[in-house]
Formats: structure tokens, C-alpha cells, sequence
């Protein structure tokens, strides 16, 4: 059953704009990849964060909708995770 989720992640914001998005399309493909249906990429870019992370006083931030059934939340969860561009992230579940 295919449910709807976003995921907001932040990226370290001294990547080159072709690095920054090339990580956004990557990401995007696992979870097309995984099976996973992309409905919208919303790249907020710089912003200032409310507190320092990895010594950053801000990030580029991009916004995630997707469908898909429940084994791709965790296949983008453990991506992210191990991305050493991504600062921080949350994967949650839109409910109905």
C-alpha cells in the first residue's frame, strides 16, 4: 500500500551548487529507485539554522514528497545517514 511521506534534509552549505544538485537528484533516486514515486523537490536553499551543526552556522535545505510503501522511508533513511553531505534529516509520514 503506497503511503505518503516528506523528508526534509539539510546540506552542508559550503558544496558547489553542481554538488548540491547532484545530491538532491541522487537522493531523489533512491526513492525512485526503491520503488518509491516522487511527487515534489522543493529546494528552500541557504538558510540560517538555529543552531551550529559540524561547526555551520547554516545549510541549504530541501523538502521531499513521495509515495511509496514502507520499505523505502527506510532505505532513504539509511542513505542519508551515511551521506556525509547531509547534515541533518527527518523522514516522516504524511497522514490521511
Amino acid at each position: 500500500m503506497m503511503r505518503n511521506y516528506e523528508t526534509l534534509y539539510i546540506l552542508r552549505p559550503d558544496l558547489e551548487e553542481e554538488t548540491t544538485a547532484d545530491q538532491v537528484k541522487r537522493l531523489a533516486d533512491v526513492v525512485a529507485t526503491a520503488g518509491g514515486e516522487i511527487q515534489e523537490v522543493n529546494t528552500w536553499g541557504k538558510r540560517r539554522m538555529a543552531y551550529e551543526i559540524e561547526g555551520h552556522r547554516e545549510g541549504y535545505y530541501v523538502l521531499m514528497k513521495f509515495a511509496s510503501d514502507t520499505d523505502v522511508p527506510k532505505e532513504l533513511e539509511r542513505v542519508l545517514r551515511i551521506s556525509e553531505p547531509v547534515l541533518r534529516y527527518i523522514v516522516i509520514r504524511e497522514d490521511e
